[in-house]
This record gives structure tokens, sequence and C-alpha cells, in this order.
């Protein structure tokens, strides 16, 4: 996205554009954003956000590359710096680098007006913390679509009732607004913002119909600060820190409050005094940094007294406690100087929303601490000698600080299939190369397979592509029954774990149906807009993907043309019209000459009497089948006669969005059909001079009987 000329590139932001919206995407384009700290958790914000595309990004960092870098930071490579490789990421964003130090006596006015973001990834814990100002509003706090809830009845009483079709939930709350349409009778109602209490009682009685849509309204959110009482805040700057314990946070002179009374979230609620007991080792995390210039040395069992002993100190000067976990505290000291790639690619995702929401104020925001921990990744390896996690010179280091050395040589021998490599394909295909998963030497491997080609908009969010990449053929097998005889039981025999990254439930399940007949472990993850779910799915042990139950039934046949209710019924109406006639039939037309070879032998066997499976839905389609341009154009009107104004007679005229619906259908129709067109044929007075000699059939009115009384129906013969 050009931030001068302000135009949004669609092609590579269409399914970002579609969540945020072009408010949110040019507020995008006009800010910067100084990140310090390019670590593991550093360099996925860096990743993100980049892709995300904002104007700027400065990345800051005082320390040299080492080699144990290389097991957390994906973009380090010994020949070359870190810049290029996020610059790459997204040709719009500009990318700098920084290696002055930060302290308080450090000069930042040249960022200007800024909100602040602080992250540290230590070991198995993490955490996040968000100052966005005293006041700070959010235009959109959910992000939801509002839902259009259809109107039942309408009482005349002080207050009004208002009763929903089909008794639906409507979710609003006291204080909201909505907004009335198309009414009747109480049409004092429509096309102003009301609240959700009122008097009706003096308007004209109800008569049918309308719906209301609930009004978004702004909230704003009050944030405890850590910055200058004097440094104004706004939405052009945004000023993260990652992985600086809290002594070096420059602005503290409300930090205090916030370390001894902190705003936590409960990510986990089977451990609601997680998060509480994770602040106060990590608050005594700092200490012991300050106080010894190091992190506790790894195994080292005086450390861990002594980091201990500071949280306890801690502890007590917290406002709302909870009891000192000395295991956590424990298994912090040991990992502190460790990474896992994992957690830090999770908080990595988490923090970068919140720099997104800082930016363009939609979303409600992290208040104001975050913390989590993967103790239960580590609690297995407590009695495992303290050797095995000792530094060995090479960029496993900071993994086997958390694992151990021998789950890093089972990770190295782990035979993997993943299916999809999207956008949640790309970052676990990240993970496994951080993790040292499927390694070669170590007779591991990592079969990957997706059959989809490359697209523009696939670059802002799978980061493994590039440009170059785009409609390159991959060559790959789809995993579905027709490929049994590739992906057999011998081939799934082998693996030890299968991952899928797919978009639709249908692959989900039949590739868990191989997991479950093959016995093999599942690791099943997706995302639909803003939300997103992952699923761990073990032989014995867990349900799964298809115990869940099938589909959600389908809309009677019944309801859909007669008594639709419900916008969703609409939908699936026009959703079924639409397959019917450009997905089942022209299939079923191509799978019937795949069978037969010519017209000729078809006429042969029809004259001798031979039933032929779909070969009058063929005929049918032959004698339809339009020839050029005009034809397609007139089909479509007759379509559009057969679908709505026979239904609606007040669709008597052609208004834009009708003309819009018999284009689109005869451009479907000439794109089937093989018939070519040209933009001048699909202009409005090309497209209007064929509709004005169009005869439309004179409408006789079905002489069908339907009958809705069992008792009688069985006498009708």
């Amino acid at each position: 996205m050009a931030a001068d000329s302000m135009e949004i590139d669609d092609s590579l932001y269409s399914r970002q554009r579609y969540v945020l919206g072009d408010s949110a995407m040019h507020q995008m384009a006009q800010s910067s954003v100084f990140l310090s700290g390019m670590g593991g958790l550093g360099i996925e914000i860096a990743k993100n956000i980049v892709l995300a595309g904002v104007k700027a990004v400065t990345l800051h960092d005082t320390k040299q590359c080492e080699t144990v870098d290389l097991g957390s930071n994906f973009f380090i490579r010994k020949e070359d710096a870190v810049c290029p490789r996020v610059a790459e990421l997204n040709p719009y964003v500009h990318v700098d680098t920084s290696s002055s130090a930060l302290d308080d006596n450090t000069d930042l006015s040249f960022l200007g007006k800024y909100q602040f973001i602080g992250c540290d990834a230590y070991g198995i814990c993490v955490r996040v913390f968000c100052d966005f100002g005293d006041e700070f509003e959010v235009s959109d706090p959910t992000g939801e679509e509002p839902k259009e809830i259809f109107i039942h009845s309408i009482t005349q009483d002080n207050p009004g009732v208002v009763t929903c079709m089909d008794n639906q939930p409507h979710g609003i709350q006291t204080g909201q607004s909505v907004v009335f349409r198309e009414v009747h009778g109480m049409v004092e109602l429509n096309g102003t913002a009301r609240p959700v209490s009122g008097d009706t009682s003096q308007l004209q009685s109800y008569a049918h119909g309308g719906f209301f849509v609930m009004v978004k309204t702004p909230k704003t959110f009050r944030f405890v600060s850590c910055q200058q009482k004097n440094m104004s805040i706004s939405k052009s700057t945004l000023f993260v820190y990652v992985t600086l314990h809290l002594s070096t946070w420059v602005f503290q002179e409300t930090m205090e409050k916030q370390l001894c009374d902190p705003q936590v979230m409960t990510p986990d609620f089977s451990k609601p005094e997680a998060p509480l007991q994770i602040h106060a080792a990590m608050c005594a995390l700092d200490v012991f940094q300050e106080q010894h210039s190091r992190l506790p040395n790894t195994g080292c069992l005086q450390d861990a007294e002594v980091l201990l002993k500071l949280t306890e100190e801690v502890n007590e000067t917290l406002r709302n406690k909870a009891p000192v976990n000395t295991e956590l505290v424990r298994c912090l000291s040991r990992t502190a100087r460790g990474t896992l790639p994992p957690l830090a690619a999770a908080v990595g995702g988490l923090a970068s929303q919140e720099v997104l929401k800082a930016i363009t104020g939609k979303f409600a925001p992290l208040q104001q601490w975050f913390y989590l921990d993967a103790i239960e990744v580590v609690r297995p390896l407590q009695s495992v000698s303290a050797e095995e996690f000792l530094p060995r010179g090479d960029r496993y280091d900071g993994l086997r600080a958390c694992i151990g050395e021998s789950m890093c040589l089972e990770l190295h021998k782990l035979r993997v299939f993943m299916v999809g490599c999207g956008a949640i394909g790309c970052e676990m295909l990240k993970n496994f190369a951080l993790l040292g998963v499927g390694l070669a030497n170590s007779s591991g491997e990592v079969f990957i397979t997706d059959p989809d080609l490359i697209e523009k908009s696939n670059l802002n969010r799978q980061f493994l592509f590039r440009p170059h990449h785009i409609q390159v053929d991959a060559h790959l097998h789809k995993v579905c029954p027709a490929t049994e005889s590739i992906y057999n039981d011998v081939f799934y025999s082998r693996l030890n774990l299968v991952v899928t990254a797919l978009d639709n439930v249908e692959a989900r399940r039949y590739v868990d149906s191989r997991c479950l007949s093959n016995q093999k472990p599942l690791l099943d993850s997706g995302t639909m807009g803003t939300k997103g779910h992952t699923e761990i799915i073990v032989p014995n042990l867990t349900e799964s993907y298809n115990s869940h139950g099938p589909p959600e039934e389908e809309i009677p046949f019944c309801t859909l043309k007669s008594f639709p209710s419900v916008i969703e019924h609409t939908i699936q109406w026009a959703r079924d019209k639409f397959e019917n006639l450009f997905v089942h039939k022209p299939s079923m037309y191509n799978s019937f000459w795949q069978t037969h070879s010519s017209a000729d032998a078809v006429l042969q066997k029809m004259q001798v009497g031979e039933s032929l499976e779909g070969a009058f839905q063929v005929v049918k389609l032959l004698s339809k089948r339009p020839s050029q341009w005009d034809q397609c154009v007139v089909n479509a009107r007759l379509k559009f006669e057969k679908y709505f104004k026979r239904k609606l007679p007040q669709t008597s005229s052609v208004p834009l969005r009708h003309f819009t619906f018999i284009v689109s259908t005869a451009r479907l129709f000439a794109g089937i059909y093989n018939i070519p067109y040209s933009e001048a044929d699909i202009s409005e007075e090309a497209v209007t001079r064929i509709l004005s000699g169009v005869k439309i059939p004179e409408y006789m009115p079905s002489m069908k009987c339907i009958e809705t009384d069992e008792s009688r129906r069985s006498l009708i013969p």
C-alpha cells in the first residue's frame, strides 16, 4: 500500500482488507513502529507487522548475533543481516535499523508521539504489557459484523417490546442502540438510531416486516501508563520493547503501581492463579538480572534458590497475591537462558495483534498484562540429568536449555506429514525448522503436500513465498480417496505425526479418518477472519475430528423455497441456485461425455431403448445452449424473471443491483460455454440494448396442488 497515494493494493491485501476495513488499512499506511530487540520474539513481531503493511519499521538491537540465535531467529544467516530479509516481505514498508544504546539518558524525541508495548520471553515463560495512554478510543471493539435481526412483532407500550423472529437471540445489551429498517405500520422507527429501551405507545400500530441492526459505538479504554506524564499519545508511532527486563523500560513514573497491582488477563482458566504467579516470578527474574547482570545459569540449583527467595519477596509487595509456585520458579530459573520457538511464535503473533490494535483503534486491546507458561512441556523432564540441558555450542542450545538433549534428538528423528502449506502451514514449517524436526542425518523427514498455486494475495500472510513463486506449478498430489495409491497405509505406517492446515471440513474429515485407521496422532488447526482453532487428536486418548458429529443439518428445501424467515435462508437459497446452474449441471454434462465417446453412440443407444443416466439433462442443456454473447444476456434476463420478478412483483424495474445480476450471470454462462465477449459487450449501453429486445413469456401460475393434511394425503391417487 503506497502511503503517498493511499491506494490499497487489493491484489496483496484483499484478505486483510476484508477483516480490518479501508480506514484501518489507511491508518496502518501512515504509522511507524520502533521495534527494539531482535531475538526469536522480536523477529516474529517484525515479520507480522511488515506483512500487515505499516508505513515504516525500525529494527533496533545492540547485540551481535551468535550461533545460538540461529535456533530462534529464522531470518539470521551467517552471510548477511536480518534487515534485507525482513524488508523483502513487503515492498510497501520501509525497513531501517538502529544499534544505538537505550537507557535512562536516551533521547527518544525522534519517536514523536507514540504508544508502548513491552514483551519478554524467558524459557517457558512469556509476558506482554500494553500502554496505549490514559484514554484510548476503540472504534470497533469486537470487529464482528452487526447482525440483522428480523422482527416478529412490536407492542405499543412504554417501553415497547420487540419480539424477534423464531425467538432468535439478539445479544444486545442495555445502553446500546439499534437502527430499524423496513418496518411496516410503525414507520416512525425506520432509519434512525434508537436506544434499546424506548416508548412506542404514541407511534402507529405495527403491521408486519422489518428488522433491526445494532449500532456500533466507540469505547474508551484507560491504561495505567508507564510513560512520562508530559508525553502525549497518538497512533502515529508505536514503541515496542522485546526481551528487555523491566529495569530497562525507560519511563517508570507509574510503573511501580502496575507492578504491585497488575491488571492481568487469564488465558488458561484451568490455571486461574498462573498469571499472578508468573508475574511475581518474572519480576523477580528482573531483579536477579539487575543484581547479577546475568540470567540464572542453566541447571544451577543455587541460582534457582536465589530466584525463589526473590519471588517470595516480590509476591509480598503485590496487592492481589497468589501462592508462589515453587515448581514454576525453578523451571523458569533452569530455562531462562533458553527459547521455545513455538511459544515465541504464539506470543509474537499476539503482540503483533496489539500493534495493529494500537495503530488502527480497532478491536479491544489487551489490558494490560498477558502472561503464559509452558510448564507442561518441561514438567516430565525435571528428573533428567542437568548435563542434558547444558550448551554445546550449536544452534539448538536455546532449545536444549528447555527440553534437554534427548528430547532434541527425538525431534530430529520425527517423520511428519504436513497437509496444506498456506498461512498456517508456513508458520508450522518455520517452527519445525527451528525445532530441528525431521533432520535427514537423523533419519527424520517432513513430507509436504499442497496442490494450490501461489497467488499475490497469499504473500500478505505466507512469509515463505515471494513474488517469483506466483503461479508456480507444485506438481503435488491432493490428499483424497483418489490418491490412496500414493498416500497408502504403508506411507502412513512410516509417520510419527500428521499436521493439517486445511481450509475445508471435508478434507479434514478425510485426513482424520486415515489417521484413525492407521493410529497416528493428528494436529489440526485453522482460521477464519479474526478467529482460529487448534486441536490435538491422539488415538485412544482423545476424540477424533469426525467424532464431533456431522456438519450442521441442511435447511429443509421447503423452507428455502416457500418459507424463508432469516437471512441465512436467503443466502443458502442463492448458493443452491448458483451451484446448480454453474457447478452441478456443467459437471454432470462433462461427466456424461467422458463416459460416452460420441453423440452418434448416444443416439444409437437411445434408439434401441437403452436407459442412459443423465441423458435427459444433457439434451436439455444442449437445447438451451447459447452460441453468442447476446444469448447469454437473454438467458440471464430470463433467469432474473424466474427467480425474482414472478415471486416479487415490486421488482418491475431493473435498477443497478438487478443489472449487475444480469451481467454477472451472462458472464458466467459465457465462461461455461466458451463464448468470447469484450469490455464493450458488458457496458451498460450494450447490455441495455439487448435487454430491450427480450420477450418475456407470459406468466402462467402452476396448477400443482400442495396437500399438507397427512390424513388426506393418503387418499390422493
